[in-house]
C-alpha cells in the first residue's frame, strides 16, 4: 500500500498546531493560576470555621476575588474552541452545583483527547517507518535519514568516519563515549539487593534522641557551646593577595591524569602524605540518605593539581579521620568545594572533620551573578566538558562501583582547582570597587566561611515534630486523628532510630497521614511508645498486623 506523502505531511502538520495550541495553554497564565490558587488553597479553613471568617471583609474580600479568578479561567478553558475541536464548553451559571460536574467533564474530554491523539501519532509514525523502510529518504543537505534498527548501522558508520578523520594529520575529532551515544542508562535512586553498609563494614552510629556532640572541639569557658577553630582566624587571612599576575593552570587530560581508587589503609596513609605535600585541593562527597536514620557518607573524592583520588569511605569510615582531620583543618591549604552546605555537615557528622579556608565555586557563581549555580553549568561553560549529571542521584552504596559512576565522581573535582583559577581572576577583573579590587573575592569568603561555621545537628523528635510532617497541614485532621500521627510519628521514629533506618522505609509519610482514624482504638497505645521503644516494638507490630492484615511497614 502506497502512503500519499503530502496527506501524511498535512496530518502531522495539523497535529502539530494541535500540540502547540496545547503547550501555549500548559504554560499560560492559566497554568500559573491554577498552581498559585491552589496553593493557597490549602490555608483556608473549611465547614463552620469558613463561614465564620467570611463574615468579615478582610477575609471575604481575597476569597471573593480569588473565587472570581477560578471562575474566569475556568470559562476561559471553556471558551477555547481550537482546543475542543471546534465546540464550547460553557461553564455553569450554577457555581456551587454544577462546577464539579462540570470540571470532571472537561478532564475526561482532554484525556479522551490526549488518547486520540496518541494512536494517531503511534498510527503516522508507524507508516512514516514503513515507508522509509522500502526507499531511502535523503535530506536537502544529502543526509541519509534513518529510523528503527537502522540506526545502529548508521551510527557504527559514523564512528568509523571519525576514527579515519581521526587519523587524518592536523585534524581533531571530539571523543565520544558511550554516555553521549545510544539510550541513557538506567540509573536507580535505591537497589534493593545492596546490603546495608552499616551491615556490611559494622558501621555504629549514635542516634539517641539528643543533641550531636561534637567531641573534636574545643568547648567555651562555660562549657555551653563548641568552638569552631575558624573562630580563631580572620576571613581575610584567606583572601588571595596576588590574583592579578596568575595564570590559569588547567588540569591534565582526564585518561591521562594519575588515579587511585583508596579502599584501605595503606592507600589512605599514602594519600594523606601526598595532600601533606600541596597547598589546595578539591573536594567533594557522595552521600546515600535512604536506608540510614541519619545518612551516610559514601565517597570522597579528591583531586590536586596532578592527581584524582576516590575513598570508599564506607570500607574506611573509622579511618578517614584520623589522617585527614588535620588537613582540612589546616588555614594554610585552600579547599575549593561546590555547593558545600550538605558536604560541611556530612564531614562533621561522620568523620569529626572540620574545614578551615574554603573557596565554595557554588558560592562565587552567585557573586558573579553567572546563568546557572550548577557544577554541571561551571564545568561546561569554564572547562567546555558536558558532565553526565544523571548519576547525582545514584545509589552511591554500591560496591563495586561501575566505570561510569566513578568517571562521574572523579569529574566533580578533576577540573574544579582549575575553574578555582578562573573564577578568582573574574571576581577581581569584574570588581567596581575602586577603592577595594578584592571587595567580591572577600564576599566570596565571607560565604565560604560561614558555611563552615555551621556546625551539624542532628534531627531530634519533639512533642511538635509530628506537626511538619509534609502534607499534614492540608490534611484537615481532627484532634483524635492527629494523636493517631502523633503517636504513629514517635513509634516510627524510635524504630528507625533503633535499626538506623530512613522513616521513609519504616513507615512513609504517605501511608501514615491514610490511616484512618476509625483505627484509634487499635493504635490509641502507639503514644506511648515514646517511654519504652525496644519492648514495644514487637507488640506494636502484632496489634497492627491484627488489625490492618499482613500489610507490614517496611517496603
Amino acid at each position: 500500500m502506497e502512503i500519499d506523502p503530502s496527506k501524511a505531511d498535512a496530518e502531522l502538520e495539523a497535529l502539530r498546531k494541535k500540540s502547540e495550541a496545547l503547550k501555549t495553554l500548559s504554560i499560560g497564565p492559566i497554568s500559573s493560576s491554577i498552581s498559585k490558587l491552589s496553593g493557597s488553597s490549602r490555608v483556608l479553613p473549611s465547614e463552620k470555621d469558613f463561614h465564620f471568617y467570611y463574615n468579615f471583609d478582610e477575609f471575604r474580600a481575597p476569597i471573593d476575588e480569588i473565587g472570581g479568578k477560578s471562575q474566569s479561567m475556568l470559562r476561559q478553558i471553556g471558551s477555547a474552541k481550537r482546543l475542543w475541536g471546534g465546540k464550547e464548553l460553557v461553564f455553569p451559571q450554577d457555581v456551587e452545583d454544577d462546577s464539579c460536574d462540570w470540571l470532571v467533564n472537561v478532564n475526561d474530554e482532554v484525556m479522551e483527547r490526549f488518547d486520540m491523539s496518541v494512536d494517531e501519532f503511534s498510527r503516522l509514525r508507524k507508516e512514516e517507518e514503513e515507508t522509509a523502510r522500502s526507499r531511502p529518504l535523503v535530506d536537502e543537505n544529502g543526509f541519509q535519514l534513518v529510523c528503527g534498527k537502522k540506526k545502529k548501522a548508521a551510527l557504527a558508520a559514523v564512528k568509523e568516519i571519525e576514527e579515519n578523520v581521526a587519523a587524518s594529520p592536523g585534524i581533531r575529532v571530539a571523543e565520544r563515549d558511550k554516555k553521549t551515544v545510544g539510550p541513557k542508562p538506567k540509573v536507580p535512586f535505591h537497589i534493593p539487593t545492596i546490603r546495608r553498609p552499616q551491615d556490611e563494614y559494622n558501621i555504629l552510629v549514635n542516634n539517641v534522641n539528643q543533641p550531636y556532640q561534637h567531641v573534636w572541639l574545643e568547648r567555651s569557658e562555660d562549657g555551653a557551646r563548641f568552638i569552631h577553630p575558624l573562630e580563631k582566624l580572620s576571613v581575610s587571612d584567606f583572601v588571595d593577595t596576588n590574583v592579578e599576575g596568575l595564570e590559569p593552570l588547567e588540569p591534565p587530560p582526564y585518561e591521562s591524569t594519575p588515579f587511585k581508587m583508596v579502599e584501605d589503609v595503606k592507600d589512605l596513609k599514602e594519600m594523606a602524605a601526598k595532600l601533606r605535600s600541596v597547598n589546595e585541593l578539591a573536594v567533594d562527597l557522595e552521600h546515600n540518605q535512604y536506608r540510614s536514620f541519619q545518612g551516610l557518607t559514601c565517597l570522597m573524592q579528591i583531586s590536586t593539581r596532578t592527581e584524582d583520588f576516590v575513598v570508599d569511605t564506607l570500607k574506611l569510615r573509622i579511618h578517614i579521620g584520623p589522617y585527614l582531620r588535620e588537613i582540612f583543618k589546616d588555614p594554610s591549604k585552600k579547599k575549593v568545594m561546590h555547593g558545600a552546605d550538605r558536604d560541611i555537615a556530612w564531614l562533621q557528622r561522620d568523620f569529626g572533620i572540620y574545614v578551615c579556608n574554603l573557596f565554595d565555586t557554588g558560592q562565587a557563581s552567585r557573586v558573579l551573578q553567572l546563568e546557572r549555580n550548577s557544577l554541571e553549568y561551571l564545568l561546561q561553560h569554564f572547562c567546555g566538558v558536558a558532565a553526565n549529571k544523571e548519576y547525582q542521584n545514584a545509589d552511591w552504596r554500591l560496591r563495586p562501583i561501575p566505570r561510569e559512576m566513578l568517571r562521574y565522581a572523579r569529574e566533580d573535582t578533576h577540573y574544579l582547582l582549575y575553574i578555582y583559577d578562573l573564577m578568582r581572576i573574574r571576581l577581581v577583573s569584574e570588581c567596581t570597587d575602586p577603592e577595594n579590587s578584592n571587595a567580591l573575592l572577600l564576599e566570596v569568603y565571607k560565604r565560604s566561611y560561614d558555611l563552615c561555621m555551621q556546625l551539624y545537628e542532628k534531627e531530634l523528635l519533639t512533642d511538635t515534630s509530628y506537626l511538619y510532617i509534609y502534607g499534614v497541614q492540608g490534611a484537615n485532621l481532627n484532634a483524635k486523628q492527629l494523636s493517631v500521627v502523633a503517636g504513629l510519628y514517635a513509634w516510627r521514629d524510635g524504630v528507625a532510630r533503633e535499626e538506623d533506618e530512613s522513616t521513609g522505609y519504616v513507615l512513609p509519610n504517605k501511608l501514615l497521614l491514610e490511616i484512618d482514624a476509625s483505627h484509634y482504638q487499635q493504635l490509641e497505645a502507639v503514644a506511648k511508645i515514646q517511654a519504652s521503644l525496644c519492648g514495644a516494638q514487637s507488640q506494636f507490630c502484632h496489634q497492627y498486623h491484627s488489625a490492618f492484615g499482613s500489610k507490614c511497614f517496611k517496603f
